[in-house]
């Protein structure tokens, strides 16, 4: 009887993966059909040279599909992230069309690269060549010189060099090459880079004695490589080069940082991933050709160019105010050694237009005025496109009337009011008059119309409760993930956080549903090592007067939010964020969170006052927390409205899937579908 249960299990689950395989097959054919379609709208537009993008469509579109996808079970995220690559993919077809009109390609594309099969640039140009990869040949080359002597010679059509590595900095060597080659960037390409530590077999870290890689790669593993002892590093031409060896010497004490492409490819283990100093770590590759491309100006470009000044004062600022004068964005600068003249320095730059653009004309022109050298590297397609966020009432049901007339009476802008003894000199609007924003991964923080909601639970407890919340806050439509992994607690025996397993956790739960994260950090030595995956680091109320920890936070290039003492005056919380900013961090969000009062009923008194005050007295953003103000759940919608009304630019409110069960402060905590309300009542109000 129990072998034909099992046998009759395993039929219906034969059954159900049959049934997968042809929705999958339906998805591919859909996506395929939706592809023929967007060639063609390609083709219209081409012919009345209509723009290729329309925001408000896109925004269309994500209304409309997140509604017929909830009404079907599916999560707003969920629609939201599959639709974001579908659009993607119709925008970046169409810009090929237009590119390729212009390149005016055809036939094989010979595409020349450094290193061997596996490389990282092998990866990234398949990936950068992707629609026409079955008629790329592609050609691996030794150095970087030789890259680009193919391209000059004619034996590839495009070379495709590493220019520049989110943990290592600039490709050096690279850059001197394009200062003297007779090519054009035509292309650039974003790679994201996930080192791992491969071997011939899963031995031992300890029994490592030498690590072979590029000296990129090295160097952007070097936190890794310092912790193992008695092991020696080498630097070899490519990442696959290194794996080669590996693999030819047979060597158990050996192994090689590289992808695990390339060690799937020469059959080593990954014995680590994800080994880089910094959890993200990206290179950026540009693509260049004998011909500059004339691109059509529908399609968002990049330029890039290098420039030698005068050596005299304000030459580099006149040269810049030039882009500045004709609103151009400029996106990078990176200074090089100028040949045969020394101690003078030629500057490469990158900003966002097109030279076919008149306005990019004439600002070129007037900064080839202000410079001795002036030479255009290229025009090419801008390849992070912004993507349209879906509008705030896709994420819920309209809100009632009553639900939102509080918010509305948010107050304009309130008169600066700078006291003439002020000693937070950098705080002050004396210092600055236009308001501080702060964007983390996509989200403004400050200025006038920006609203941000905060919110998760007081602390992380395990994986499956911090990504329920995370889960909450994005269908929600808030935007920041809130979680307390080091928690500092009135008595040594209430739970203390999970410490750096909790922000783990936390940080995980926040790249699933692309969620920025913010947590508190309570020790000046642990300020370096929570800034390295936090997106912003939190200063609570008790150590508001932590001067040391003020300092701490003040060195590091992190948003800091810094919460009131609960018995502080404005002054001395202005004084304390004066702390950050004087160690040259000016990213700094202040909190209300309710001070010590005569009140016995609540936890703080939330002291809304203080909010048009800080708002007359200093530049700085402003958030909320009515939760740790209330300490109690059913005062925290009241006092949230409330507090929208007097027009702070963002709230935090604790949220858990479980209040009754929280190990840290559940009583204040919201339920989820509470807090949708909250949310709906404030973000929908402010609109």
């Amino acid at each position: 009887a129990s072998l034909l249960h099992e046998d009759s299990s395993m039929k219906d689950l034969e059954r159900l993966r049959a049934e997968f395989d042809r929705v999958d097959e339906r998805i591919i054919e859909a996506l395929a059909e939706r592809r023929g379609l967007v060639d063609a709208v390609g083709r219209q537009k081409a012919k009345n040279k209509s723009s290729l993008r329309s925001t408000e469509r896109e925004e269309e579109l994500l209304a409309r599909q997140i509604a017929h996808g909830k009404a079907r079970g599916l999560d707003a995220h969920f629609v939201t992230r599959v639709f974001h690559e579908v659009i993607d993919d119709a925008l970046r077809l169409q810009e090929l069309q237009v590119v390729q009109r212009a390149a005016g390609t055809s036939g094989v594309v010979r595409v020349a690269y450094q290193g061997v099969d596996g490389a990282y640039s092998q990866l990234a140009a398949q990936k950068f060549f992707a629609r026409d990869l079955d008629r790329t040949e592609l050609i691996g080359c030794l150095t970087f010189e030789d890259v680009v002597g193919h391209v000059e010679s004619g034996a590839a059509d495009y070379g495709f060099l590493p220019i520049e590595n989110t943990t290592a900095g600039a490709i050096n060597q690279v850059y001197d090459l394009l200062l003297h080659a007779t090519l054009s960037n035509v292309g650039e390409e974003v790679f994201r880079v996930d080192h791992c530590l491969l071997a011939l077999e899963d031995v031992p870290l300890f029994k490592i004695r030498r690590i072979l890689s590029h000296p990129q790669a090295l160097t952007q593993c070097g936190k890794f490589l310092s912790k193992l002892r008695n092991c020696q590093t080498e630097s070899v031409a490519d990442t696959a080069l290194a794996v080669r060896k590996v693999k030819e010497d047979q060597d158990l004490s050996q192994a090689a940082i590289a992808s695990a492409e390339a060690g799937r490819d020469h059959g080593l283990h990954v014995v680590q991933r994800n080994i880089a100093d910094q959890d993200e770590n990206y290179t950026r590759f540009l693509v260049v050709a004998k011909q500059p491309l004339e691109i059509d100006d529908r399609v968002p470009c990049k330029t890039s160019l290098v420039i030698a000044t005068s050596h005299d004062e304000g030459a580099l600022l006149r040269a810049l105010d030039a882009l500045h004068q004709y609103a151009i964005n400029m996106t990078k600068l990176e200074s090089r050694p100028r040949p045969g003249v020394p101690f003078e320095y030629l500057f490469y730059l990158d900003f966002e237009g097109n030279m076919a653009e008149a306005r990019v004309q004439q600002a070129v022109e007037q900064l080839r005025a202000e410079t001795r050298f002036l030479k255009v590297l290229g025009s090419y397609p801008l390849q992070g496109r912004a993507r349209t966020s879906p509008p705030s009432h896709s994420y819920f049901a309209p809100a009632k009337q009553a639900e939102t007339s509080v918010a509305s009476a948010t107050p304009s802008a309130t008169a600066a009011v700078t006291p003439s003894n002020v000693t937070y000199k950098l705080a002050s609007r004396g210092s600055k008059s236009k308001n501080t924003t702060i964007r983390v991964r996509g989200v403004t923080i400050g200025g006038d119309d920006a609203f941000v909601m905060m919110a998760g639970p007081c602390a992380v407890e395990s994986r499956e409760q911090i990504r329920a919340c995370a889960r909450a806050v994005k269908e929600a439509g808030a935007h920041i993930l809130r979680g307390g992994c080091f928690k500092p607690r009135t008595s040594p025996y209430s739970f203390q956080g999970l410490g750096f397993e909790g922000l783990e956790m936390l940080v995980d739960a926040g790249r699933e549903f692309e969620l920025p994260i913010i947590t508190e950090v309570l020790s000046s030595e642990d300020v370096r090592a929570v800034a390295r995956h936090a997106d912003i680091l939190q200063i609570g109320a008790r150590n508001m007067q932590n001067f040391s920890l003020l300092r701490a936070v003040g060195q590091v290039d992190r948003p800091v939010m810094l919460k009131r003492g609960m018995s502080a005056t404005i002054d001395e919380f202005l004084n304390a964020a004066e702390y950050i900013l004087g160690q040259g961090n000016q990213q700094v969000i202040l909190c209300e969170r309710g001070i010590r009062t005569f009140e016995t009923s609540t936890r703080n008194t939330l002291d809304l006052g203080a909010v048009p005050i800080l708002k007359q007295r200093t530049h700085l953003p402003i958030v909320v927390d009515p939760s740790h103000a209330a300490g109690e759940r059913s005062l925290v919608v009241p006092l949230a409205l409330a507090a929208r009304a007097v027009g702070p630019h963002g709230m935090m409110v604790e949220i858990h899937p479980n209040p009754e069960e929280a190990l840290s402060d559940g009583p204040q905590a919201l339920r989820f579908p509470e807090f949708q309300d909250l949310v709906r009542a404030t973000l929908l109000s402010g609109a």
